[in-house]
């Protein structure tokens, strides 16, 4: 039991007696001065509650009394036999050991562990991700770990000694605690003496333990003991002191500032603190964002040295170089594909040169190096063994999928069992002498290349939370079978005689919306959008909830979803199917023929679609001469309303932009991509995105006058003009100007960005405006005051349409209800700190998702080409860089790079020119949206990487060094 309390205006002894009563006693530890605002000093006591009725937590403890319920010690307990120590024993860790060593602590054969409320109150301190998996561990019942409260403990706790610090205190409550639990155990009636053992790494503790009498092992020494276990030693974090590793090689990198000073350094404007990004396409080249008191800017970072250790998401100090060292962004592509040794960096130091682009002084940007990390983002990645050239070696480097992290050293036995498997690693330090941090070995996920495998891989990667549901979680469901009852109609609409239908893409399950339209008496027409009222199934702060919160968002694979919600709400009760009664939130407004809204309003409601329609079957039947239902007759209006609302929308200033998306068609039998194929948009695609458009907007609006501090809303941030460079840079090689002074002024000067001989460049100009957006962001409307939608004009936007798959809808449809009176608020609700975390969180779910999705489309690509065999096919060129051209194949949908320089042949002659971009290859000049045909392969060599490779077929480069004459028989 824990309880600091203030008790100067209490009667001290009466409640000390009441304690005694209770077989309890009260140490007073502390009494001082407090000031009140008002300018009184008050007198405080802080009393801290010792209890002598805590269990030791053995199962069958006799001495103990009550046992709690939960995870126990086993009284006879069983895991894994150690040499050092081969009776029945607990164990029982300090705060490093589990901070560090989690990853043994989580394997099945480490069971019955003690841990104590002074190492998990450390550790919930110091390390959120580990205390919530200690948190899991103790929590399940399998592991037989138990949470000891020895702070409240008569016997075992202590007071801090004068003189002593927190650590010290902390470690001698650690020991006091181990020495009662083996004085307990001897009393306990048991044939076999069962012993609390000492994990520690801490060589001054494990000493005195050792003189107190207590058996104390280090973790690596224990876990060397366990003969049956020996793949448990490549799961030891490798915690060599940096110190020990100087002798072994030179220093390659500068020192990390200690904390304090780098936090004095960014308080008097010496350091700049932000979040370090690695290039992907450069592993010599970072940027580190700047953030905090509206100051958003970008730093570049160059060289080996600069980059100083820091990892892919850390949170780092920086230096700015002097402006004289100040350098562009590089234009060149540079993949980590060497291994490269400590003694091998001087061919680090050559490559660090051809950064370096020429051009002018406005290209140069702040340039720093980085002098410390205020905080470590490492996580478990992904990856594969390098290939060892010394099959017996212990040590070796792993190589993660994600080229953005270094590649790590691990020690490990398994060398030849794991050549060809996925498996998981963590860092564990970086010393200075290492061209390469240290790691250890967690996990062998399976195969590389097997589907299953590399789609764990890629959820992994992409931090998407994919496992099953968890009882708890189900348990919220409703039961089965499940009608609607009085209860739920008390604050609804019976809609349920209304023509309203779905459309959506082909096989959807998971219907979040639908739609009516019908003509009125008074010659207006009413429109309405339905949408899912799954906020009726998930109930604030339950199980369900939180689960739907943390998942933020459902992630769609080629082959498979990963639902924010159980199937029996996504596909069933919630999924506005036809012919079935469903609960819905309906938008409803009345508009006149010119798509003018006169009148909106909101109402939970019951509706039963009457159909449930593909886009192209919803086309179809308003294509059709021969239909004239209600269902088709409704479409009809929607998508004549649609086009007009598109329309006022465009001339506002709103953006069509383009991106290029695939569609697999998979084999029924073997899964495997049979054929790719862009997607076909129809006008009804465009139909249920106005209609959708204008919902959010409305409900927008709506929330926001109720909730002004508290609405979830959603803003597209305008791009800083330097995005657009690339844009305008492209368009004039092409004889076109781009305006980009304002969305307006882009949406006009894209529309007549066109080509009577090149009718696919506008395409490419859309798509490449794509690339120079920000990102969409929800936000709490009380911590901004910048609401805009820059892509869709709006002055308001939010997400309600989608709460199947999306969190934030859920949250809206909340805020909606209370706003019309159809449900009560709650804290939470109305906490705009709290809203402002949950906003965080969603837009980080929800661009994991779009990387997920991304590397599942580029996956199935790969298996689709393996199948397929090489093709030529016709390209356009997106960027060009100073090494390489990136290159469009618009019949995939496939973005790809061509080199031109190429291991173990001769470099050609390279002309990078960056205010124009283009490149000259051998006197061929490559400007971007220049047409080109490419070879297209599965580049298999490297099984970790796998890649289509592409080689550039037309126009053909002499192979004497001297242009092709002939011109590029191409049509435009």
């Amino acid at each position: 039991m824990l309880s600091f309390r203030d008790k100067s205006s209490y009667d001290l002894e009466s409640i000390k007696l009441k304690f005694r009563i209770q077989g309890k006693r009260m140490l007073t530890s502390r009494t001082f001065l407090k000031r009140t605002r008002a300018g009184a000093v008050m007198k405080v006591v802080r009393e801290h509650y010792l209890r002598d009725d805590i269990s030791c937590g053995v199962a069958t403890c006799v001495l103990c009394g009550d046992v709690p319920a939960g995870a126990l010690l086993e009284s006879q307990p069983s895991g894994a036999s150690s040499s050092l120590c081969p009776d029945p024993h607990y164990l029982l860790m300090d705060t490093n050991v589990l901070l560090h060593q989690i990853d043994i602590l989580e394997d099945p054969v480490i069971r019955n562990v003690i841990i104590l409320q002074t190492v998990l109150q450390e550790v919930r301190n110091r390390s959120a991700p580990v205390y919530k998996r200690i948190k899991d561990v103790i929590s399940n019942p399998e592991k037989h770990f138990y949470s000891f409260t020895n702070e409240h403990h008569k016997a075992t706790y202590i007071e801090q000694e004068q003189g002593e610090n927190s650590n010290d205190r902390n470690d001698r409550a650690i020991r006091v605690a181990v020495k009662w639990y083996n004085e307990h155990m001897a009393k306990l009636p048991s044939e076999e003496k069962i012993q609390v053992i000492l994990l520690t790494n801490d060589r001054k503790n494990k000493e005195k333990a050792e003189e107190e009498g207590i058996t104390a092992f280090t973790c690596e020494e224990y876990i060397k003991s366990l003969i049956a276990n020996p793949e448990l030693v490549d799961r030891l974090a490798c915690l060599n002191d940096e110190t020990n590793e100087i002798e072994s090689g030179r220093i390659i990198f500068s020192e990390h500032l200690p904390l304090s000073k780098l936090q004095q350094g960014i308080k008097n404007g010496l350091y700049l603190q932000g979040t370090f990004r690695a290039n992907r396409d450069n592993y010599l080249e970072a940027t580190v964002w700047i953030h905090g008191d509206g100051d958003e800017r970008e730093i570049i970072i160059q060289g080996l040295r600069n980059l100083n250790r820091a990892v892919h998401e850390d949170i780092v100090a920086v230096e700015l170089l002097s402006k004289d060292a100040w350098a562009a962004p590089s234009s060149v592509i540079l993949l980590d594909d060497q291994v490269q040794d400590e003694d091998e960096l001087e061919k680090e130091e050559e490559k660090e040169k051809s950064l370096q682009t020429s051009g002018s002084k406005t290209m140069l940007r702040p340039t720093g190096r980085v002098v410390g990390i205020i905080k470590r983002n490492w996580r478990p990645f992904c990856g594969m063994l390098s290939k060892s050239q010394i099959k017996e070696a212990r040590r070796h480097l792993f190589t993660p999928a994600d080229r953005r992290i270094p590649r790590i050293r691990i020690e490990t036995r398994q060398a030849s069992t794991l050549e060809g498997q996925r498996i998981i690693v963590a860092i564990d330090g970086w010393p200075r002498t290492s061209r390469y941090p240290n790691g250890h070995f967690v996990k062998n996920l399976g195969q590389a290349g097997d589907k299953e495998t590399e789609t764990e891989v890629l959820l992994l990667e992409h931090d998407v939370p994919h496992q099953p549901f968890s009882q708890v979680v189900l348990s919220f469901l409703p039961k089965m079978p499940w009608s609607i009852t009085d209860q739920d109609m008390k604050f609804r609409e019976d809609l349920r005689h209304l023509c309203v239908c779905s459309v959506d893409p082909p096989g959807c399950t998971d219907i979040d919306d639908a739609l009516h339209c019908r003509e009125l008496e008074n010659g207006n027409l009413e429109v309405g959008v339905h949408i899912a009222d799954v906020s009726h199934f998930i109930r604030p702060g339950n199980a369900l909830d939180q689960e739907s919160a943390k998942r933020g968002t459902t992630v769609y694979l080629c082959e498979k979803r990963i639902d924010m919600v159980p199937e029996l709400l996504s596909s069933n009760l919630c999924s506005l199917r036809s012919n079935v009664d469903r609960l819905a939130f309906s938008c409803i407004w009345e508009m006149n023929h010119n798509a003018e809204i006169l009148k909106t309003r909101f109402t939970k409601s019951v509706i039963n679609s009457k159909a449930s329609l593909t886009y192209a079957e919803a086309q179809m039947r308003i294509d059709s001469a021969s239909m004239n239902d209600d269902i088709t007759v409704s479409l009809r209006g929607l998508n004549k309303l649609a086009k007009i609302l598109k329309k006022l929308r465009i001339d506002k200033g709103a953006l069509t932009l383009s991106s290029p998306e695939v569609r697999f068609h998979i084999d029924s039998e073997t899964h495997d991509p049979i054929d790719l194929q862009t997607k076909e948009l129809k006008e009804t695609n465009s139909m249920v995105e106005e209609f959708m458009l204008l919902a959010n907007i409305s409900v927008a609006q709506k929330i926001y006058d109720e909730f002004s501090e508290h609405a979830l809303l959603r803003k597209h941030p305008a791009p800083p003009p330097s995005n657009y460079d690339i844009l305008v840079k492209a368009a004039k090689s092409k004889g076109l100007e781009i305006k980009t002074d304002s969305a307006k002024a882009l949406a006009d000067s894209l529309d007549m960005a066109e080509s009577p001989s090149f009718p696919y460049l506008n395409t490419l100009l859309r798509i490449l405006a794509t690339r120079c957006m920000m990102q969409a962001v929800y936000f709490c409307s009380g911590m901004d005051s910048d609401f805009h939608h820059y892509g869709l004009a709006s002055p308001i936007y939010t997400h309600f349409t989608s709460p199947i798959r999306r969190y934030a809808d859920i949250i809206v449809h909340r805020l909606l209800a209370v706003a019309i009176g159809a449900d009560s608020t709650y804290p939470d609700l109305t906490d705009k700190h709290k809203l402002a975390d949950l906003c965080k969180n969603l837009n980080y779910r929800h661009k994991m998702a779009q990387y997920a999705q991304r590397a599942s489309v580029a996956f199935h690509t790969q298996l689709f080409f393996k199948n397929k065999g090489e093709v030529n096919e016709e390209a356009y060129i997106l960027f060009v860089r100073k090494n390489a051209i990136v290159v469009l194949i618009p019949k995939y949908g496939l973005e790809g790079t061509v080199f031109f320089e190429e291991k173990d042949k001769p470099k050609p002659a390279l002309v990078y020119n960056d205010e124009v971009p283009s490149l000259s290859v051998e006197g061929t000049t490559f400007y971007t949206f220049d047409k080109v045909r490419v070879n297209i392969m599965l580049d298999a060599s490297n099984i970790q990487h796998q890649k289509i490779r592409m080689a550039l077929i037309e126009p053909k480069l002499n192979s004497k060094n001297e242009p092709e004459k002939k011109k590029m028989k191409l049509k435009e």
